[in-house]
C-alpha cells in the first residue's frame, strides 16, 4: 500500500518500498533506491518496508544551530586529520540525535508503521545519499539496528540513524573518497524484520580474483550479524556453471538471533550442528542463480545480503562490488569492436601497459585517447589504465613461447602471471581468422656504428622542430585535424626501422652478454658494469645535469635559502631571485635545464600530467639534495668513474676470457657485444624522450585551446579537458557545447579507478592475475625481485611516493612503486633503488646500471612491506632485499 498522506510541511516523507524508483537515489538513499528496485525484479523477494526519505533529515538538520557552518569545518580537515574528525563529528552526532522529531513526521511514520504491521518487529537502516551506488558501497558506514520493536522504539532508532551519518568512520570514508559533505543526504530505511534460519552474503563475482564466472557464498546460522561482527567464521562455497566447485565447512559455535522484546544476543549452536553445513549444494546454486537475475538486473556483480527462512531466500540488500578491477571496455574482433562477455566462449587475455611503461596510475581520459592514438598496437581501457589484448599471440604455440620470452625479459612477474593463464586446464583462446597467431618478426641485424644513432637523433630533432614550427598557427578544429596527422608522423617515428633495430642491439647485446659471460665465466649481471656511463643516453645525462645546476647554485647561501623556502611555481618569473647575490645565474641555469628537460614530469606518458616546464617547483628538492649531498663537479667525476670502470671491466672479461679454451673467440665475440652495447644502449631512452617532447608540444596547444573555451564560459577550468576524450575535446572546440555533468562523472570515475591497484594481466572473465616470483634462492624473510644492477648496499630505507617529496642524506636507498624517465635526477642522490614494478630493460633499470647502483624491481609490495626509516640490504646481483634487525 502506498503512502500518499501529505503532511504539514507539503509532499510525504515516508514512501513505500514499492513505490521507489532506482533513480531515487537523492530522495531514498543509495540502499533504499536499490531495494526499490529489488521489489521488481521477478521471483526475488525481499522484507517488506518503507522509507523516511531525505526530506525529514533535512528537516531535522535545519533545527540543528550552525548545521552548515560545522559541515564546512568537517570538509575542510585533512583526511589523515584523525583526532579533528573525531571531535567535530561526534559534536554534529549527539546534537543531530537529540533533536525531537517533529509531531507530523512522527506520526506520518507511525501511521506507516501500523499499516505494515504495528505488532512486527522491523529492522531500521541508513541509506546515505553516498552509499550502495556503483562508484562507492560505504558498506557499514552508517548504523542499522536489528529487531526493533515499537513505533516509539523505531522513531528512536530513526534518530539515532540520522546521527550515525557523523560517524567517524564514516566521514573519514567520505573525506578519502572525495565526497562532497553538504552533499551528502540521509534516508531511513524501514523493513520488517526476517527472522531467517540462516543468513549470509553472497557475491556473484569472486571479490579477491575478480573473476565474474565465480560466485562465492559466505553462510551462517541465524543472523547475518554474526558474520559481519566476526563472532564465526562462515561456510564459504563457490560456484561456477550451475555447480559447487569449491566448499569450506567451519565449525560455527555461536549464532546471533533476535530477543524477544527486541533487540539480539548471541546463542551457542549445539554441537552436533556446529560442523554441519549451512547450505546444501542445491541450495547454493538456487541462491547464486538468483543473484545473477539480480546481478543481471543492475548491470553490474553484485553484494547481496540474504536470508534463508521457511526454505525460502530472502534478499534483504543488494550493492554493487566497487572493489572489483574492471574488464576491459572493448576488444577488436575481425574489424568489430565489441564488449568482453565474462564466462562467454571466447576467453580473451590482456596485459597492462602501465606495468611496460612504468606507470600504473590511472589516466584521465584524454591522456588514454592520446596514448591510444599514438601507440603502435590496439589497446583497450579498464579502470583508468591500458591494455593489449594478447589472445591472437598466445593460440599458437610459436606465438606463445615468444611472448612469454618477451615479457620475461622486460618484467618476470608479467610473463608468470600470463603462464598462470595459459597453463589453466579449459584456457581456449580466442583466435581472429585474420590474425595468425605467430611471434614478430625479429629486427634485421644492424651494423655497431655511432653514425646510426647520431642519425636517428637528428631524424627525431628535425621532425620535433618541424611539429613546432607548423602547430604556431593551428587552433580551433583545425588544430585538431592537424594533430590527426602529427598522430601519424608520430607513429612513423616510434615505428622507423632502423631505429627499432639500434634498440634492440643495445638490449641483444646486453643480454648476449649477461648469459654468455654467466656460462663462460660463472658471473652474474656482468653487462651492469660494463654499461655504466655508456654514452648518449639523454636520461642519465638529466641526471648529471642536476648536479652541474646543483654547482651553479652551492656558492649562494641565499639563493639556497630561497630555493628551499620556494612554495609556488613562479619563482623563475617573478624577479625575487634574481635579485639576490647569484640569483641570475641560478635562474639562468634552471631555464636552461628545463629548456632541455621540461617536458618531462612524473607519470608523463599521460598528456594530462602538469610538466616540469609548468612546475617547476618539482625538481627542486632533488637540486637541494644535490647541492646537500655533493660537491663541485660530480656529474664529469661521476661519468669519469663509471667510464673506466666499464673499461676496466671490459679488459678483465676479454682477459679471463682469453684462457679458456677456444678463448680467442670468446673473447673476440664478447668485444664485439661489448662495442656493441655500448654503442646503442644509450639510445634506448632516446625515443621516449623524443615522445614526451613531442606530446608537450601537443599538451601546449591544447591548453590554449582550453583557456580559450574557459574565457569563453564553455567549460569551468582549462585542466578539465583531461576528462574528455580527444574526439570528445575536438568536439566541444567545433560547437563550443560542453556537457558538464560528464566532466563531473569523469572526475568521480578518475577518483575510484585512483584507489585500484591495477594487475599485471587481466582476463575477460574479470580474473585480475599479478604474478609471483618462484624462486629457492631467497633467504627466509626477504623480498624477492629482480636482479637489475648489480652490487649489495645496505642502507636507510625511504620510501617516496611523489617526487616532490623526496629528501635523502647520503646512503639513503629509494624504495617505491615504479620510476620513469622524470626519476632519475633522485638516483645520483641515493645509494640503492628498489621499485615494484620494473623489468631488466625498462628505463629505471637502464639508469641505475649506468649509475652503478644497485637495484632490485618487481618487489611485490615493497612500499608496504618496507617501512620508511627501516635499514635494508639491497642484493642487486642476486635479485632481494632483505629487512634488517
Amino acid at each position: 500500500m502506498a503512502a500518499t498522506d501529505r503532511n504539514a510541511v507539503g509532499e510525504s516523507c515516508v514512501r513505500d518500498l514499492s513505490d521507489i524508483r532506482p533513480e531515487q537515489v537523492a530522495e531514498a538513499g543509495g540502499k533504499g533506491a536499490q531495494l526499490g528496485a529489488l521489489t521488481r525484479i521477478e521471483d526475488v523477494r525481499g522484507p517488506d518496508g518503507f522509507c523516511v526519505t531525505t526530506d525529514a533529515f533535512r528537516r531535522i538538520a535545519a533545527q540543528v544551530p550552525s548545521f552548515e557552518d560545522r559541515l564546512d569545518e568537517l570538509a575542510s580537515l585533512d583526511p589523515d586529520d584523525r583526532d579533528g574528525i573525531r571531535t567535530l563529528a561526534a559534536q554534529l552526532r549527539r546534537t543531530v540525535e537529540a533533536v525531537a522529531v517533529p509531531d507530523d513526521l512522527a506520526a506520518e511514520i507511525t501511521g506507516a508503521v501500523e499499516r505494515h504491521g504495528a505488532g512486527h518487529a522491523y529492522a531500521v537502516r541508513s541509506s546515505a545519499t553516498a552509499e550502495d551506488l556503483p562508484t562507492a558501497s560505504a558498506a557499514g558506514q552508517q548504523d542499522t539496528w536489528l529487531n526493533v520493536v515499537g513505533p516509539a522504539q523505531i522513531l528512536r532508532h530513526i534518530s539515532r540513524c540520522w546521527a550515525s551519518l557523523y560517524t567517524e568512520r564514516a566521514v573519514t570514508y567520505r573525506r578519502r573518497n572525495g565526497i562532497d559533505e553538504r552533499a551528502v543526504q540521509l534516508a531511513v530505511v524501514v523493513q520488517r524484520m526476517v527472522v531467517p534460519d540462516a543468513s549470509g552474503i553472497l557475491f556473484t563475482a569472486d571479490p579477491v580474483s575478480g573473476d565474474r564466472t565465480v560466485a562465492t557464498v559466505d553462510a551462517g546460522f541465524g543472523l547475518g550479524e554474526s558474520l559481519v561482527s566476526g563472532l564465526v567464521n562462515p561456510d564459504v562455497l563457490r560456484v561456477r556453471d550451475g555447480q559447487v566447485v569449491e566448499r569450506t565447512i567451519a565449525t560455527k559455535e555461536r549464532a546471533v538471533r533476535a530477543v524477544e522484546g527486541g533487540g539480539t544476543g548471541e546463542v551457542a549452536i549445539e554441537p552436533r550442528r556446529q560442523r554441519s553445513p549451512v547450505l546444501t549444494d542445491a541450495q547454493a546454486v538456487r541462491l547464486v542463480r538468483l543473484g545473477r537475475r539480480i546481478e543481471a538486473h543492475f548491470g553490474r556483480p553484485q553484494d547481496i545480503e540474504w536470508c534463508l527462512a521457511d526454505g525460502e531466500f530472502v534478499i534483504v540488500q543488494s550493492r554493487p562490488i566497487t572493489t572489483l578491477f574492471p574488464v576491459p571496455e572493448a576488444g577488436t574482433r575481425t574489424g568489430t569492436t565489441t564488449g568482453a562477455t565474462p564466462g562467454g566462449p571466447d576467453k580473451q587475455v590482456y596485459v597492462s601497459v602501465g606495468h611496460q611503461q612504468m606507470m600504473t596510475d590511472a589516466m584521465r581520459p584524454l591522456g588514454i585517447s592520446v596514448w591510444q592514438l599514438t601507440s603502435m598496437a590496439p589497446m583497450q581501457q579498464a579502470g583508468g589504465r591500458l591494455w593489449v589484448d594478447v589472445t591472437p599471440r598466445v593460440a599458437s604455440p610459436a606465438g606463445r613461447a615468444a611472448l612469454l620470452e618477451l615479457m620475461g625479459r622486460g618484467d618476470p612477474l608479467t610473463s608468470d602471471a600470463l603462464q598462470t593463464v595459459l597453463d589453466r586446464d579449459g584456457f581456449a583462446p580466442w583466435l581472429p581468422d585474420s590474425t595468425p597467431g605467430r611471434p614478430p618478426a625479429s629486427a634485421a641485424p644492424i651494423d655497431t656504428d655511432p653514425a646510426i644513432v647520431t642519425e636517428l637523433v637528428e631524424r627525431a630533432r628535425a621532425s620535433l622542430d618541424a611539429l613546432q614550427r607548423d602547430i604556431r598557427t593551428k587552433t580551433g578544429p583545425e588544430l585538431f585535424d592537424f594533430l590527426l596527422e602529427a598522430f601519424e608522423e608520430h607513429k612513423r617515428i616510434l615505428t622507423d626501422p632502423l631505429s627499432l633495430q639500434a634498440i634492440m642491439a643495445g638490449m641483444e647485446a646486453t643480454w648476449w652478454l649477461n648469459d654468455r659471460l654467466r656460462d663462460w665465466l660463472g658471473e652474474k649481471n656482468a653487462a651492469d658494469t660494463l654499461t655504466l656511463s655508456a654514452p648518449g643516453n639523454i636520461t642519465s645525462e638529466m641526471g648529471l645535469a642536476l648536479l652541474d645546476v646543483a654547482d651553479v647554485i652551492r656558492p649562494y647561501p641565499e639563493v639556497v635559502a630561497f630555493l628551499g623556502a620556494v612554495q609556488g611555481d613562479d619563482f623563475l618569473d617573478t624577479g625575487e631571485l634574481a635579485k639576490l647575490p647569484g640569483g641570475a645565474e641560478a635562474r639562468d641555469a634552471l631555464r636552461d635545464y628545463l629548456h632541455r628537460y621540461g617536458m618531462r614530469c612524473v607519470g608523463e606518458i599521460d598528456i594530462t600530467r602538469p610538466r616540469w616546464s609548468e612546475r617547476p617547483g618539482a625538481v627542486v628538492p632533488a637540486l637541494l639534495d644535490n647541492v646537500r649531498n655533493f660537491g663541485p663537479g660530480e656529474a664529469e667525476r661521476r661519468f669519469e668513474q663509471g667510464r673506466q670502470r666499464a673499461e676496466a671491466k671490459a679488459k678483465d672479461v676479454t682477459t679471463r676470457l682469453r684462457a679458456l679454451p677456444d678463448g680467442d673467440h670468446k673473447a673476440e665475440e664478447a668485444e664485439r657485444m661489448i662495442d656493441r652495447v655500448r654503442t646503442f644502449i644509450g639510445y634506448r631512452e632516446y625515443p621516449k624522450y623524443a615522445i614526451i617532447s613531442r606530446y608537450f608540444v601537443y599538451r601546449k596547444a591544447l591548453l590554449a585551446e582550453a583557456e580559450r573555451l574557459v574565457g569563453a564560459g564553455v567549460l569551468g577550468a582549462k585542466e578539465d579537458i583531461g576528462h574528455l576524450t580527444f574526439e570528445e575535446l575536438h568536439e566541444v572546440v567545433r560547437t563550443n557545447r560542453v556537457d558538464d555533468r560528464l566532466i563531473e562523472e569523469r572526475k568521480a570515475a578518475f577518483r575510484r579507478y585512483e584507489a585500484l591497484t591495477p594487475p599485471r594481466v587481466l582476463t575477460s572473465d574479470g580474473e585480475a592475475v599479478t604474478g609471483s616470483h618462484r624462486r629457492d634462492d631467497v633467504p627466509d624473510g626477504a623480498l624477492a625481485g629482480l636482479a637489475v644492477s648489480a652490487g649489495t648496499v645496505e642502507g636507510r630505507a625511504r620510501i617516496v611516493l611523489d617526487l616532490a617529496d623526496a629528501e635523502f642524506a647520503p646512503g639513503d636507498i629509494l624504495v617505491t612503486a615504479h620510476t620513469d624517465p622524470s626519476w632519475s635526477p633522485l638516483f645520483v642522490s641515493v645509494a640503492a633503488l628498489v621499485t615494484e614494478v620494473g623489468g631488466l630493460m625498462t628505463h629505471g633499470a637502464v639508469i641505475a646500471r649506468e649509475y652503478g647502483l644497485p637495484a632490485v624491481v618487481g618487489v611485490p609490495e615493497a612500499t608496504r612491506r618496507i617501512r620508511d626509516g627501516q635499514r635494508i640490504r639491497v642484493h642487486g646481483t642476486e635479485g632481494y632485499v632483505e629487512i634488517l634487525p
